[in-house]
């Protein structure tokens, strides 16, 4: 009888998947790819429509199976929050997240085995961007993680260590890094993508938000600093936060509204037009878990700007150039960062050449074989 490994691959079918959809998906079809001998992948999903099973059937093929709650994904979220369901049979379960089915259960023997997952802590750092009832469902899942999970996997050792400050999980925690999207590779029609488009000769690109917490309000006001180049803005991501608008909020940055234009890549090919296009991927964050966005950017050769937040330190090495986050004067530098780059073409071609070097260390198959041989050691 094979040995199986259950995984929640529930946000996959969310209405929204978001970055957590990504990486369950990615995590998936590498562990189903790396199972070792006599070993399977089964998914755990919430009760969902007839569709939503056979598009993750489809989607991973080499999944042995589902397991079908009987509850809805909101009505399970609140169950598991509250431990009122137990998990789906014994065995070793691996969440992506923190929607897990924690509960007592003796791990002493290793047989029954739950291990979760942290992606950020915005719920303690910055709950102004979550609503109040994500904030103390991340929180009362985190109190039960504490008592109740086998291990915990974070994307970096930066996150390793804020987490410590949250909640004492001991030597629980685990660090297994991201890597790109599936499917972000550049297609033979990527030049076509990006004149369809409209996109002009160069531009920088960034990911985010107006939230403040992303730091796109602090690049906006660093385009707008004398002596920058004029040089065009794509920001992937939505085009308002609140009552804000990206136009509005450029021009008052001093930016021309006509040099900034958001858009929606979730095509991952797509995507990766935009990005090999680019003069430079800006990631001005001040804070972050993982450090994905710039390993999805390195590994098209495109040169990163970032900021000292320390999964992006740990994440880049010294394949970007870091601009400090510091107290004031940000926008300056990230200003004066751009400008050396953008100016700089040898400068451009050497970063080029160290990301590329540097996304080779990432890779899903890597971080699939080391979940499996956590849950072997436990």
């Amino acid at each position: 009888m094979p040995t199986t490994l259950r995984l929640v691959v529930d946000q996959v079918v969310a209405p929204v998947p978001g970055p957590l959809g990504r990486y369950t998906e990615a995590l998936t079809e590498a562990l189903i790819a790396t199972a070792p001998p006599g070993c399977d992948v089964e998914g755990i999903v919430s009760s969902s429509p007839p569709a939503d099973y056979d598009a993750l059937l489809t989607r991973f093929p080499g999944l042995s199976g589902l397991y079908k709650t009987s509850l809805a994904r909101r009505e399970l979220a609140a169950a598991w929050q509250f431990g009122l369901t137990t998990s789906p049979g014994g065995g070793m379960i691996h969440a992506p997240g923190l929607f897990a089915p924690l509960r007592r259960h003796d791990s002493t023997a290793g047989i029954d085995q739950t291990v979760v997952t942290v992606h950020d802590l915005l719920a303690w750092t910055h709950p102004e961007s979550l609503t109040s009832a994500t904030v103390a469902w991340h929180k009362g899942m985190m109190r039960r993680a504490r008592k109740h999970a086998d291990a915990v996997v974070v994307p970096t050792h930066a996150l390793a260590e804020r987490l410590a400050m949250v909640a004492d999980f001991g030597d629980r925690v685990r660090v297994i890094g991201t890597a790109p999207r599936p499917g972000l590779k550049l297609r033979a029609d990527a030049p076509a993508r990006v004149q369809q488009l409209g996109l002009p000769g160069d531009y920088l690109v960034t990911v985010g938000s107006l939230e403040p917490r992303s730091g796109v309000v602090d690049l906006l006001e660093a385009l707008g600093r004398p002596g920058v180049p004029d040089i065009p803005l794509v920001v992937i991501g939505p085009e308002t936060w609140g009552e804000l608008h990206l136009a509005a909020v450029a021009e008052e940055a001093g930016v021309a509204p006509s040099r900034v234009r958001a858009i929606e890549a979730s095509d991952p090919s797509g995507l990766a037009a935009v990005l090999a296009g680019a003069t430079a991927f800006v990631a001005p964050s001040h804070e972050e878990g993982a450090g994905t966005s710039l390993i999805e950017a390195f590994s098209l050769g495109v040169p990163v700007i970032h900021s000292d937040t320390p999964a992006y330190v740990e994440v880049s090495g010294d394949a970007g150039m870091s601009v400090p986050v510091g107290t004031g004067g940000y926008a300056d530098r990230l200003a004066a960062a751009v400008a050396t780059v953008i100016d700089g073409s040898d400068l451009a071609e050497h970063m080029s050449v160290k990301g590329t070097d540097r996304a080779r260390a990432f890779s899903w198959r890597d971080s699939a074989e080391r979940v499996w041989q956590l849950h072997a050691d436990l």
